[in-house]
């Protein structure tokens, strides 16, 4: 496996122009292997990491906590959103609390709705009163967004996921909707919108352009930050001459 994401640091690229820098959008690591994660903190322009149950079981994690407190513990500086399991409310609720307390840098995932389709939103609410920090999860409407401005303190510190990329594998193009979720969560300023599960590159520049506080990033579209603004001409030329190297290494005749 490649080490790419951690030539993206700005301070290795000193010397010619880094368009990553010139990006207003929060860049934050998506996954939950232990070494990609911890080479990704080495990147100055990785600001933030989010994990959830599936890339945990994607990545091996067996112990939960262990693994929780581990990375913790190795990335003290940088906000960590780590994600409730439990189907209950009062269970949810009791891990919520469990894992705020792990470490300050701690944001806790709470799914908008459990299986049920019953609203998480009260749950959102108390935690938020008692000053934990939460990452309300798997928002796609803005219906959804606004029952979460209702009850997060209004200068609470607090993140909303909105799985634009999942809006978009419905072929639906969710610019409309993050345009305005970013308008709407104008009334709550320690709240900040994040474009999550995005699919390509393209997705940080709209972020970006709409105003998105954060996006979620896979390693694969992290290991592509090098090509924002890439000069056209220059990259088709690249592209000729690795199709021009590949059939010669493979000795290709007619």
């Amino acid at each position: 496996m490649t080490t790419t994401a951690v030539r993206l640091a700005p301070d290795a690229l000193i010397g010619r122009r880094d368009p990553i820098t010139s990006l207003k959008v929060k860049l934050f690591a998506d996954g939950a292997d232990r070494a990609e994660m911890l080479e990704m903190y080495s990147s100055h322009c990785i600001q933030g990491f989010t994990t959830n149950p599936t890339l945990m079981r994607k990545a091996g994690v067996r112990d939960y906590e262990a693994f929780a407190r581990d990375i913790l513990a190795c990335i003290p500086d940088r906000p960590i959103s780590l994600e409730v399991f439990a189907d209950d409310f009062q269970e949810m609720e009791r891990q919520a609390r469990k894992i705020a307390s792990w470490g300050h840098n701690v944001f806790v995932k709470i799914p908008i709705t459990n299986t049920r389709g019953e609203s998480s939103i009260p749950l959102v609410r108390r935690l938020s009163q008692d000053g934990i920090r939460v990452n309300v999860t798997a928002l796609m409407t803005l219906q959804q967004v606004f029952s979460v401005c209702t009850v997060v303190e209004r200068m609470a510190s607090a993140y909303i996921s909105v799985f634009a990329g999942r809006i978009a594998d419905t072929g639906r193009d969710p610019l409309p909707i993050m345009s305005a979720a970013v308008e709407m969560l104008k009334c709550t300023p320690g709240v900040e919108l994040i474009w999550a599960s995005p699919r390509e590159l393209l997705n940080v520049s709209q972020a970006d352009s709409v105003g998105c506080h954060i996006i979620t990033a896979s390693r694969d579209i992290i290991n592509k930050l090098s090509l924002l603004s890439r000069d056209l001409s220059e990259y088709s030329l690249e592209t000729v001459r690795m199709f021009h190297t590949d059939a010669r290494a493979s000795g290709f005749e007619i």
